[in-house]
């Protein structure tokens, strides 16, 4: 008997190993020739977002389409890209009907002194380092956050925490200089600037109070929750809103 479900086990085991498995996910990686001014757009439902810059005067698109249920869903969700020659645009598209659950997980490399013209999910967190320009970063469902930057940068979420760590603030392409609008309804902020900024900020938070290690010259009454100031000799309007959260201004501290 003991020989007799010893060979059963034996057989099943090789009829599993035999069954070619069924891949969960698909990669798409592509490459795009953008010069260092032109304009990058990234719109994505369910699924994060990486940005990172680097040297080169192209951008290398990689994303990683997976199914939680059925595999023939991946091939119903498609990678748009619209590429111009100074611009790049790239789109997730869903089928119009119901029923599909695929995530597309964004790992994108861009020239470092790009314009981010939007960058965008809804259900994931969008996560941009290393660029210098400008851009606008959206989710709903998840934490925005910028890196190690230099810019002219706006943030928005519904659902999580913003971050932003700038290496300088102000002095976008084409001279840009603002505004920019942080804001998030459940969750805080936090902005990460050099001691030597110059800004005007208009901050305010409906549960939640606000803080700053830089020195701020207050304009107005002096409010926790409602706050108008100065830092430096005052220059770019950053503009922060939270209702459920607080909202910090830190000093940026020196990357290696």
């Amino acid at each position: 008997m003991r020989r007799a479900t010893v060979g059963m086990l034996a057989l099943v085991a090789a009829a599993v190993l035999a069954t070619p498995s069924l891949a969960s996910d698909e990669t798409f990686r592509r490459s795009y020739p953008l010069p260092a001014s032109g304009t990058f757009t990234l719109s994505n439902v369910n699924g994060s977002v990486q940005v990172d810059g680097w040297e080169r005067e192209e951008v290398e698109v990689r994303a990683v389409k997976s199914a939680r249920r059925n595999q023939k869903d991946l091939k119903r969700v498609q990678i748009e890209v619209e590429a111009e020659a100074s611009s790049l645009t790239v789109r997730t598209r869903y089928p119009q009907d119901v029923g599909v659950e695929v995530s597309v997980d964004y790992d994108v490399r861009v020239p470092y002194r790009v314009r981010l013209n939007r960058i965008e999910t809804v259900n994931g967190a969008v996560r941009v380092g290393g660029v210098e320009g400008t851009g606008e970063l959206r989710t709903v469902n998840g934490n925005v956050e910028l890196l190690d930057s230099a810019g002219i940068f706006s943030a928005r979420t519904t659902n999580g925490n913003v971050r932003l760590e700038l290496r300088h603030l102000g002095s976008g392409p084409g001279g840009a200089n603002g505004p920019m609008a942080i804001e998030t309804m459940n969750g805080s902020v936090v902005l990460a600037l050099p001691a030597s900024t110059d800004a005007d900020l208009d901050i305010r938070s409906v549960n939640g109070d606000f803080r700053s290690e830089l020195p701020v010259t207050a304009q107005g009454s002096l409010d926790s929750r409602e706050f108008r100031g100065r830092l430096g000799r005052g220059g770019t309007t950053v503009r922060v809103r939270t209702v459920n959260g607080g909202i910090r201004v830190v000093t940026a501290r020196p990357t290696i």
